[in-house]
């Protein structure tokens, strides 16, 4: 009696086991927690580096225009090394245009709800007007069916060089503006390490990123081909809205916070650094080719950037106002339905 009893027990308590293993072994699952590894190990990657350029005495100004800075665009570049050498390119384009999407119409217009962003004069009239550049150029670059008459359009090594000559003249205007107006980072807080931990945090923040890097690209191309989306729509939204939350979380933060120029900054700085460096170092690695929607995709992130700065001319000047936001992130809805219904 007891033996009967004790096998039905364990074939049930064998199916549990099974379950759970398929469940937390399942594609979908990896997915969302790669996003979680890669965001993770991006805090910790920056919370590492900026201790140790802290070690060496380098000013918090360096720190946040380059650590914190590289810091959140960092999941897009993970993600896009993955995606160009699995050959993956409609994620690769997708993930940033996506992003630079994402950056302006939802999260600057989440945070204008939060609190009215004020602008200062050298994100309206440098940093904005070099995030519509970026964006032209790449449109440009992957027109060459349109322009010259090419068989097809892609974005070359060649074009690459050039993404990342121009990244390196924005590093180096940044530099000068933050020279020029002996201006500080506000609230860059650096962690005191040990040794052990420093070498943990960077260590882990890297091995973080690789792993939920390779995670998130699997995980979009098995979402795309089991629910018959293409891997341009999935890398639009789902893959571009999870690698664009540190910029959701920083700027949301400084809105609350009040900061608002930083809320703005972060988001217009980030753009700026997807398109030059992380498509740069992405068509470095692999070619990226360009389909007729991509091309659709990038002049909606022109129009982004060209919205963003008409708004700053409406109503109040130099602000973006609450019901600006709430009409940023309305458009941001329309976008996603028309992809949808077009992809």
């Amino acid at each position: 009696m007891h033996q009967t009893s004790v096998i039905p027990q364990a074939v049930y308590y064998l199916w549990v086991l099974n379950f759970t293993k398929s469940f937390f072994m399942s594609t979908y699952v990896l997915f969302v927690i790669g996003f979680m590894l890669l965001i993770k190990g991006a805090d910790l990657l920056v919370d590492g580096a900026a201790a140790l350029a802290r070690r060496y005495n380098i000013p918090n100004i360096v720190i946040g225009l380059t650590i914190v800075a590289f810091g959140t665009s960092t999941p897009e570049l993970i993600v896009n090394i993955f995606a160009s050498l699995n050959g993956n390119t409609e994620i690769a384009i997708g993930n940033v245009v996506g992003s630079n999407i994402i950056n302006i119409l939802c999260i600057l217009g989440i945070s204008a709800t939060i609190y009215p962003l004020v602008t200062k004069s050298n994100t309206i009239w440098k940093e904005i007007p070099m995030s519509l550049l970026a964006v032209l150029m790449l449109y440009v670059m992957a027109s060459d069916s349109v322009i010259d008459g090419a068989s097809a359009s892609a974005l070359t090594r060649i074009d690459g060089i050039v993404l990342l000559a121009f990244f390196v003249i924005f590093l180096y205007y940044t530099f000068g503006i933050s020279k020029s107006t002996e201006m500080d980072s506000p609230d860059i807080e650096v962690k005191e390490l040990t040794t052990g931990k420093l070498i943990s945090f960077i260590s882990l923040g890297l091995a973080g990123l690789v792993v939920g890097g390779k995670w998130i690209v699997d995980g979009a191309v098995y979402m795309a081909g089991s629910l018959g989306l293409s891997e341009s729509l999935v890398g639009l939204t789902v893959v571009a809205l999870g690698t664009s939350l540190p910029e959701l979380a920083a700027s949301a933060v400084a809105a609350y916070k009040k900061q608002t120029d930083i809320a703005v900054g972060n988001v217009v700085g980030s753009n700026i650094f997807n398109v030059f460096f992380v498509l740069g170092v992405s068509s470095l690695i692999k070619p990226l080719p360009f389909t007729a929607g991509s091309d659709i995709d990038v002049m909606v992130a022109c129009l982004a950037s060209i919205i963003l700065f008409a708004l700053l001319f409406v109503g109040r000047k130099h602000i973006i106002e609450r019901w600006q936001g709430a009409l940023m992130v309305g458009m941001y809805i329309g976008y996603v339905v028309f992809l949808i219904y077009t992809k």
